[in-house]
Order: structure tokens, then C-alpha cells, then sequence
């Protein structure tokens, strides 16, 4: 018999304690978990898994943040992003860099590990705003800043940037050296 203290579980949707209904949450997660329709992620999260051909597919990153920062804005970058940019990077990350407005630290859900940062971003992130974070984590990249910034003015001379948004960009986000850059880049992009 089905219980009422609960809703329709959906496959791949994480859950916080909190969502669960029933007087107790806590103990309705943990019925479902010994039940085989949830399973703990951690930190009071939980997943309806999904299976695929080879087992249990892992929950997608994007939903676990959604739930963990209860549907607080957030942002993933990091090498994943950076090497899409085609600057040159081919950095490896051993955990999903996330930017948000809520927590900062090393956290793992499902055995993968999510290191959150609280700092400022923008609201929907631009190709420039991800070559002004890259710029900014150039050790964390792997890449020599030097390399980065020649291949960041090829990059801008062929338009494969927008000058005045990447200056935008830099204005906001950026280091004091990274906003010199990227005025250096001026008279390259204007020509």
C-alpha cells in the first residue's frame, strides 16, 4: 500500500530532507531510502535514481546544486568551461567548481565532489565572462598566464569574443591586472 505521507517521486530528481511530506521528514527519507526509492547523496539530499543500460545513472550535477542550494543562483565553471573557450587550456579538475551566493567549501554528493565558492557572478554567463574567470584561475587551469592573455588577443582580434563585453566583464569580475589586460586588447579589437 502506498503511503500518503509522500509525493510522486520523479526518476533523477533530487531531494532535500525538507521536501519530503510527512510530519516527520527525516524519517520518511529514511523508510524510502530502505525501501530501494531513494538513495542518499548526502548532507540531507537524496536522489529517485534512474537506471540505465550499465546500472544507476548518477544524478546530473546542475540538480544536485538546484537541491543542495534550494534553488538558490549558481553557476558551474571551471575546466570543463575553460577548455570549451579554446584558449588552449586542457586542465582536468578533480571537483565541479561551483560559484554561488550561499556557501563556500569542499562538498561531496554521491562520491563526487563539488568545491562551491561564494563570490559574484553574473546572472546568465557569457563566453567573456568565462575567459575573465579563466584569466583569474590561470594557475588552476594549468596554463601560463602569458599563453592565456596571447591567445585571449587572437582570440578578440578575430571577433570570436565582443570586446566591449569582455571589458564588461573585466570591469566587474575581473583583478586589477586582468581589467589591464583586457584594455590592452583595445586598439587589436578596434582595428
Amino acid at each position: 500500500m502506498s503511503s500518503p505521507t509522500h509525493q510522486p517521486l520523479r526518476r533523477g530528481h533530487v531531494y532535500r530532507t525538507g521536501d519530503l511530506h510527512g510530519a516527520n521528514p527525516a524519517r520518511v527519507a529514511k523508510r524510502l531510502v530502505a525501501e530501494g526509492k531513494l538513495q542518499r547523496l548526502g548532507r540531507g539530499l537524496f536522489v529517485h535514481p534512474t537506471k540505465g543500460r550499465f546500472g544507476q545513472v548518477p544524478p546530473d550535477d546542475t540538480e544536485v546544486m538546484r537541491a543542495f542550494l534550494d534553488g538558490d543562483s549558481f553557476v558551474m565553471t571551471g575546466p570543463e568551461r575553460w577548455n570549451a573557450l579554446g584558449l588552449g587550456t586542457t586542465a582536468v579538475y578533480a571537483a565541479q567548481l561551483v560559484y554561488n551566493r550561499k556557501r563556500t567549501g569542499r562538498f561531496t554528493f554521491g562520491g563526487r565532489p563539488f568545491d562551491l565558492r561564494r563570490v559574484e557572478f553574473p546572472d546568465a554567463p557569457t563566453s567573456e565572462w568565462f575567459a575573465i574567470d579563466l584569466l583569474e584561475h590561470a594557475d588552476q587551469a594549468g596554463a601560463s598566464r602569458a599563453e592565456l592573455e596571447r591567445a585571449l588577443a587572437t582570440a578578440v582580434e578575430r571577433g570570436r569574443f565582443d570586446y566591449e563585453r569582455l571589458r564588461r566583464m573585466a570591469d566587474r569580475f575581473g583583478s586589477q591586472a586582468t581589467r589591464k589586460l583586457v584594455d590592452s586588447l583595445r586598439p587589436r579589437a578596434e582595428a
